[in-house]
């Protein structure tokens, strides 16, 4: 793995400043795009899922797939909502996930830690800590070009949005 590499780190105290990452994610989404977002439980990863879906144009209701593993939504790009949190890694390549990986929409992976070996090489990893009541450290590792000139643009001028 020989590739452009960026990391930074966002604290949120509230929801609202967790959906001004999400929102201003969602003005960077690009067809292709995947974010694989970890954390532990309560770390807020579905409500961070439902802020970046309807800053995308979701208008549908968004809830955590924990048992249908994916749900497809419409928006301005498709969004592949994942949450692979339940599953093997062995039942997970067999659900073809590149076809999702490398179509048309936006990927959005839960639990994404458990199948490292089935994400591109190029990607968005979000990891979401919980560091209070409301507070959160949000690192984002960029992984390839496009994903690390992201962490690179909100390192210089913050989160709009």
């Amino acid at each position: 793995m020989n590739q452009t590499h960026e990391q930074w780190v966002y604290q949120s105290h509230s929801i609202e400043d967790t959906e001004r990452l999400a929102s201003a994610l969602a003005a960077q989404a690009h067809a292709g795009m995947v974010i694989a977002l970890d954390g532990d439980l309560g770390a807020g990863k579905t409500a961070f899922s439902q802020k970046f879906a309807w800053h995308l144009g979701v208008r549908d209701v968004v809830s955590s797939p924990t048992f249908t593993l994916i749900k497809e939504y419409e928006a301005r790009l498709p969004l592949y909502h994942m949450d692979v949190y339940r599953i093997s890694l062995e039942e997970a390549d067999e659900l073809g996930l590149e076809e999702y990986f490398y179509g048309t929409g936006v990927s959005l992976v839960e639990w994404a830690s458990i199948i490292p070996e089935l994400l591109p090489e190029e990607h968005l990893h979000v990891q979401m800590e919980t560091t209070g009541l409301e507070d959160r450290t949000i690192t984002l590792d960029g992984y390839g070009e496009v994903y690390a000139t992201i962490c690179r643009q909100f390192r210089q001028n913050g989160v709009i949005g």
